[in-house]
């Protein structure tokens, strides 16, 4: 992509539909996006799924600064460009949220609208955020964790399995309890859950804690834009249940995202939304894109 990158694409729709870009998480795949692929393609839509650089099927480059926000955000345009549109819709959950809210932030010429997933535009702060993550919350806090090369990909890959089902708090008191059997989260089936098993277990946890690696990173390249506001049409949506809202309030976005034309919070739902209750996510994006992109015989 931007810097040559190689990034795995499923596509579905029409090839003359509205362009909608499906940005997953960690620790996810485009593959998070299965419930709701088919019905966006059906509605007209012409969808790109990738998955992420670092992630899956794509390259995994081995520098932390090849997955700076300046350079994920590129590669989303890189994706429209090559799907011959001006513009896109781009919707995002968990770092795919933050990538698709910066996208529209720093490329506002190129996509046509926005929505997250389970984590707010946040404004950027006066000073680095991990030291206010580090006074907020402590070395123990799993974003902080995750500073730790090396350490937190060991902890993670140690086992796959236990990793991607555990419910508990990726952290130094996790890695070190090597007992934890989780069962298949509710909302994967076996045959799911070994879909990530198998894609983490060769390409290991390294790209995707990389993103977190380059929170400072962000804020010093991103400074010539902090005034800057999303002034596209915008949604997001949370699940009840999701505790990234305790330190990422959707109240921050408040004067910050300026046509936010729908807040929906599924009830029941925890961070999981789009797998966790997938005809509710499904509805609420084809309702929003009805409003603000609706799909036609263009790939502009």
């Amino acid at each position: 992509m931007a810097d040559g990158t190689g990034i795995h694409l499923v596509e579905e729709g029409p090839p003359d539909g509205r362009v909608v870009v499906l940005l997953h998480g960690f620790p996810e795949l485009g593959f998070s996006w299965r419930h709701q692929i088919p019905p966006l393609g059906a509605a007209g839509y012409r969808v790109l799924v990738p998955d992420l650089r670092g992630y899956g099927r794509s390259d995994v480059p081995a520098p932390v600064e090849a997955y700076a926000i300046d350079v994920l955000t590129a590669d989303v345009v890189a994706l429209v460009d090559a799907a011959g549109a001006q513009r896109a819709v781009v919707v995002g959950h968990d770092w795919g949220a933050e990538v698709a809210w910066r996208t529209a932030w720093l490329y506002p010429d190129r996509v046509t609208a926005v929505a997250g997933l389970s984590v707010p535009f946040l404004p950027r702060s006066p000073v680095p955020p991990l030291d206010v993550l580090r006074r907020r919350f402590g070395e123990d806090f799993y974003i902080v964790f995750f500073q730790r090369e090396g350490v937190a990909e060991e902890a993670l890959g140690r086992d796959v399995r236990r990793a991607l089902a555990t419910t508990r708090v990726w952290n130094a008191a996790w890695a070190q309890d090597t007992d934890e059997d989780p069962p298949t989260p509710p909302h994967l089936s076996d045959d799911e859950l070994s879909v990530y098993v198998e894609a983490f277990t060769r390409t290991g946890f390294r790209g995707g804690l990389s993103y977190y690696r380059n929170l400072d990173r962000n804020w010093e390249r991103t400074a010539h834009v902090a005034g800057r506001r999303v002034e596209q049409p915008a949604l997001f949506l949370t699940g009840a249940r999701d505790p990234v809202a305790r330190f990422m309030p959707a109240e921050a976005m408040r004067g910050w995202v300026t046509d936010l034309r729908a807040e929906i919070v599924v009830p029941g739902a925890g961070h999981w939304v789009n797998q966790e209750a997938p005809q509710a996510v499904t509805d609420a994006l084809l309702g929003w894109l009805a409003d603000v992109c609706p799909a036609r015989a263009s790939a502009s």
